[in-house]
């Protein structure tokens, strides 16, 4: 991969510690970048901050814009009065750091679709300007493990085929040190939905820890698809509730 976005299938569901996860395993010419980042203060740390914490400083990170409010990028940024961000300036930014770094990580804000200028450009729209650019570019989705996840995940695949956008895969954000039901079957059900294979499951509480013991648990946590050595049919086998 040249370029992979981060999205996930809400927020709050892990995509910065999954983007960190990727990041730590990525190499050391690694690049990852925020296009904007809400709900963070000037000179509070942001996402950026929290992946150079858990994968280290050998990770180049960057940030676009910075809205204060925890809205979606469009709407934080009228609020404030600061410019919009749009595809065209995040797929130079990509471009930019994709001439020195291999791979460039690039998380979103909330969904596939939060809007992040009047026009009503997504994230979706930043991946396809950067891939008229001439660059690889895939998706990696980031997805809760319990009840409702089918449905936001199905959605998420959907839109990125109607866009002709590659999911490489899904990853689960924050498994539960004790699984329900629901979360044991999703194990399954998740790339029936998604259309892709199921890449990893970071545990609960993944982040925190930061350095040599994060970058033990991304090896653990993610497959060989992602740098890592966690093996999706075993993890889904021993998870599998039996039949009532």
């Amino acid at each position: 991969m040249s370029v992979l976005f981060v999205t996930g299938t809400g927020t709050e569901v892990g995509k910065t510690v999954a983007t960190a996860a990727v990041a730590a395993l990525a190499g050391h010419r690694v690049a990852v970048l925020k296009p904007g980042q809400t709900g963070v203060a000037a000179g509070e740390p942001g996402d950026a901050a929290e992946v150079l914490r858990l994968a280290g400083p050998a990770v180049t990170t960057r940030e676009l814009a910075r809205y204060p409010e925890p809205l979606a990028p469009d709407t934080a940024a009228h609020r404030s009065g600061r410019p919009t961000l749009g595809p065209g300036r995040v797929a130079e930014a990509v471009a930019a750091l994709a001439a020195e770094h291999h791979p460039v990580l690039v998380e979103g804000a909330g969904g596939l679709l939060v809007r992040y200028d009047e026009a009503g450009h997504t994230l979706a729209d930043m991946a396809r300007a950067t891939a008229a650019l001439g660059l690889d570019v895939e998706v990696l989705l980031v997805a809760a493990a319990g009840l409702g996840t089918l449905n936001t995940t199905a959605l998420t695949a959907e839109a990125l085929r109607a866009r002709g956008l590659t999911l490489r895969g899904v990853v689960v954000g924050s498994w539960p040190a004790e699984p329900d039901l629901a979360a044991r079957c999703n194990l399954a059900d998740l790339p029936a939905v998604a259309g892709a294979p199921l890449l990893g499951a970071l545990p609960q509480g993944a982040a925190a820890e930061g350095g040599e013991a994060f970058h033990a648990l991304a090896r653990a946590s993610l497959g060989p698809a992602l740098g890592g050595e966690w093996d999706a049919a075993a993890f889904t086998a021993r998870f599998s509730p039996p039949l009532p």
